[in-house]
């Protein structure tokens, strides 16, 4: 009776967990690890990198930018390592190697409030993206139309993800997420082309725009955050793992990391190129958005402008995904509901209305890019994988992997501190000159 009853929990915790979009699938291939990890990284992000670049400067700019590409490698692969590190074991999801490393409890506070922060924050941010993007098309190929209002066009970009959120699962927005991929290239393309066709302005200027010392540190600490949002792939990297079939003779990791190498190629030649040469084209003229500045020609920028749009689509769900497994995980094991369409309908459905709704509120792109990527992007990009490995692995003291983490977690806290700060004072600024709900 007692083994029915066994066999009947377990028949039931697999029907659940089979409903769950994370685990739900694991028929993917490397390639899927490829366009899955260039979607969710290459996005808002790239736009800004020549802005980034202009409170930077030349020097300290260029130096955070590879750090950045060679730190957020490194602590991807060990994420991509730590996966299956137990025989029989695979952590599907961020917190969970959060619990074995830290405990159950504190392992699910430690992860858990930053995975969510960085997710829903980044949600919120392409939510604003995909209405100014969508605006800005509109300006470009109709120039002589009424004026509409920025907030309506979040509205129609939230209305595609009011439908596009009811796919199950990672493997069914693999088509949404190849062509994000593909136009995340493509916009890139087109910013760092158009910007070098424009050939370098006359007047242009590389100083620092701030007037004072204590502006000047203020924007070089919200351009840390800017560089910050731009490698988020980390936050969604172990749930992409878990879409990978594996076994002892094939692990997952291994098309994992094929696709991972594959993806930061492709982010290099993405963010490299428009960072430098936006900023090289631009000076400190540049907006928060290169394709602000980029006026012409308009068909061009307009086509960039749709392909963002197409992009960020992408985006929103790649970091929505592990959201909607969280709420639908609390939903059917915390709260007893039954899995159903409902429930998923409900759930799903309330979450893009409420990230709407934030957006169309505080639409501060530049600020909104610099206070997320160093309140939250650079803990779980830069620094926590880090700080598990060591203590699951427990490396010798000044070992090569020992002082390798230890730089890493130490640069990675200087950016959490930081940037923030600067972000912050740049969302207060915004907000001082803008309507609300405008």
């Amino acid at each position: 009776m007692a083994q029915n009853g066994s066999q009947n929990d377990a028949a039931k915790q697999k029907e659940i967990d089979d409903w769950l979009p994370i685990a739900s699938s694991r028929n993917a291939k490397w390639w899927y690890s490829a366009f899955h990890n260039v979607t969710a990284m290459v996005g808002a992000s790239v736009l800004s990198l020549p802005y980034a670049m202009s409170h930077l400067g030349w020097g300290p700019g260029v130096t955070i930018l590879l750090l950045s590409w060679v730190i957020t490698l490194y602590t991807l692969w060990q994420m991509v390592e730590m996966h299956e590190m137990v025989p029989g074991k695979r952590f599907d999801r961020y917190h969970e190697l959060g619990q074995y490393a830290f405990g159950e409890k504190l392992g699910l506070w430690i992860v858990l409030p930053q995975q969510l922060i960085v997710e829903v924050g980044g949600d919120i941010v392409y939510m604003v993206t995909g209405g100014k993007s969508l605006k800005k098309f509109h300006d470009s190929v109709c120039l002589d139309c009424k004026e509409i209002k920025t907030s309506y066009f979040i509205m129609i970009f939230a209305s595609v993800h009011f439908v596009v959120s009811h796919l199950p699962n990672f493997n069914s927005i693999s088509n949404v997420s190849m062509a994000a991929a593909v136009m995340s290239l493509s916009y890139s393309t087109i910013a760092w082309a158009a910007s070098a066709g424009k050939g370098i302005k006359p007047d242009v200027d590389y100083s620092y725009t701030a007037k004072t010392t204590s502006d000047a540190t203020f924007n070089f600490f919200n351009a840390l955050g800017d560089v910050a949002f731009a490698y988020a792939g980390h936050n969604v990297v172990l749930e992409i793992q878990a879409t990978i079939p594996s076994t002892p003779e094939k692990p997952s990791k291994g098309p994992m990391w094929k696709g991972v190498l594959v993806a930061y190629i492709v982010v290099a030649i993405c963010y490299f190129p428009v960072a430098l040469i936006g900023y090289w084209i631009f000076g400190n003229s540049v907006d928060d958005n290169i394709l602000i500045t980029l006026e012409k020609p308009a068909w061009l920028i307009a086509m960039a402008n749709m392909f963002v749009v197409v992009h960020v689509i992408g985006s929103y769900q790649i970091f929505a995904m592990p959201v909607f497994d969280m709420l639908e995980t609390l939903l059917v094991k915390k709260l007893n509901f039954k899995p159903s369409f409902i429930l998923r309908f409900v759930t799903r459905t309330s979450y893009v209305a409420f990230t709407m709704i934030v957006a169309i509120a505080v639409p501060f792109f530049g600020g909104l890019l610099g206070f997320f990527g160093g309140f939250a992007f650079a803990p779980t990009t830069y620094f926590l994988p880090c700080i598990i490995w060591l203590a699951i692995y427990k490396p010798k003291k000044l070992s090569l992997s020992w002082i390798t983490n230890w730089i890493c977690i130490v640069l990675g806290v200087m950016l959490m501190v930081l940037s923030p700060i600067g972000g912050l004072r740049s969302i207060i600024l915004s907000a001082k000159n803008y309507k609300f709900f405008s």
